[in-house]
């Protein structure tokens, strides 16, 4: 090659070589972008189910589950550990304290007690990392000082006991969050999962709404239902919260916000935190997980009791129909939904990390958070946009709920209402 060919050759090298290494430097801008605004905001998950994984793996024996360590070598691998949480830029943790349906009155109440007591013991074994929050500027404080605030979130009003007097001392004992149902209708409320009972709220349901905005406890509509969420928005005093929720509209499970939903959400202060489970972000795979459904249960009918032929054919299922994918874009899709219907103002970050079987693909774990923030300002969103979508939106709907709560406190006392007086003998179904 003559000497001039070569030095043109090398120089488009160089070149090259510079254009490709910029994709990495653009990419790095991002990632210090979003340090940088997590450095000053801390990033607070709605939803995470550690404390449940303690009481079904290790029944709740700190000592079998060291979240210091890495908690990918277990059986069955964990989304959630302390390395990962600080790789992840977290700054503040609504741990779950969830209690199944099946659990029911004083079970539940002693139930949710431990797992509140589980959060608790928690921060105390973790005191260089983990620390308890009961309000928003403790939240503030919390991260201000590089560790991460530990917030109780009661998942499932049935672990109250349709007792107000069992809902205040939840509040007591720390816990800042109540979801109205889970999977199932509480007598006073109806899931968004379970067939309709009341047409939305009851009358003691709006007393449990009522009850809990005196408190200063956000009221958790995921899991309600479309009527529920309704009544909840016509009743409260208090920014609600979707602690662990997607926009319907992108995929149609029923525990989704529906638009009309959203549309509500700047006159009430609320937040929808976007929800990571596959089956809420992507409709292919909820539509696929309601087929396998579908297959399960129809093989059960034909052959009931004979897992063995169960087992085989729904492999043959499954090798007919591959299994499709969530992605980190489609989370980001909801993001951008909720804003352009309800606004910058009104969304978050709900994970149920540890409460799903896996996250969608580049949001595999804790540690990825920053990963869908840089995918927001990729999308050109704003610094200060991305600093609400991350904390800034949840604390402000808890630090309003906090000064509602502080003025009901002076104006009235605690209700003494009893579910029987309210409406009479309404136990669930």
């Amino acid at each position: 090659m003559p000497r001039a060919r070569f030095l043109i050759w090398l120089l488009l090298g160089a070149v090259a070589a510079t254009v490709h290494a910029a994709e990495p430097g653009k990419s790095d801008a991002l990632g210090a972008r979003v340090r940088e605004i997590l450095r000053k905001t801390p990033l607070v998950d709605g939803h995470n189910d550690v404390p449940w994984v303690y009481r079904e793996k290790a029944k709740d024996h700190l000592d079998q589950i060291d979240l210091a360590g890495d908690t990918t070598r277990r059986e069955k691998p964990m989304h959630t550990d302390i390395p990962r949480l600080r790789k992840g830029g977290v700054g503040g943790v609504f741990w779950s304290v969830y209690v199944p349906t099946d659990f029911a009155g004083p079970r539940a109440v002693t139930a949710v007690l431990e797992q509140i007591d589980l959060v608790k013991r928690l921060a105390e074994r973790y005191p260089e990392t983990l620390e308890l929050a009961l309000t928003s500027s403790d939240v503030r404080r919390i991260h201000a000082a590089g560790k991460i605030a530990s917030l109780i979130g009661m998942e499932g009003g049935h672990a109250i006991d349709d007792s107000l007097a069992v809902l205040r001392q939840t509040y007591a004992t720390g816990a800042r969050y109540m979801t109205l149902t889970h999977w199932e209708s509480t007598a006073w409320a109806d899931a968004a999962t379970d067939t309709p009972a009341h047409d939305g709220l009851t009358p003691f349901g709006e007393l449990v709404v009522k009850e809990m905005n005196r408190l200063g406890m956000l009221v958790d509509l995921s899991h309600v239902s479309d009527a529920t969420m309704n009544d909840a928005l016509n009743v409260s005093a208090a920014p609600v919260v979707f602690s662990h929720s997607s926009a319907r509209a992108l995929c149609g499970h029923p525990r989704n916000v529906p638009d009309e939903v959203l549309r509500r959400l700047p006159a009430n202060g609320g937040v929808v935190m976007v929800n990571f489970a596959p089956g809420f972000v992507s409709e292919g795979v909820r539509e696929w997980n309601a087929a396998r459904n579908a297959e399960e249960a129809r093989w059960e009918s034909l052959f009931p009791g004979d897992e063995e032929r169960k087992k085989k054919e729904m492999e043959a299922w499954r090798s007919a129909h591959e299994a499709p994918t969530a992605t980190l874009g489609q989370v980001a899709d909801h993001i951008d939904h909720i804003r352009s219907v309800a606004g910058i103002d009104h969304v978050g970050l709900g994970s149920d990390f540890d409460g799903i079987d896996h996250g969608p693909v580049g949001l595999e774990d804790v540690s990825r958070f920053p990963d869908l923030l840089a995918e927001l300002l990729r999308r050109g969103y704003r610094e200060e946009e991305v600093a609400k979508v991350a904390g800034l939106n949840v604390l402000r709907a808890l630090g309003k709920a906090e000064e509602v709560g502080a003025r009901l406190a002076r104006e009235r006392p605690p209700s003494d209402a009893r579910i029987d007086e309210v409406q009479g003998d309404a136990k669930p179904k």
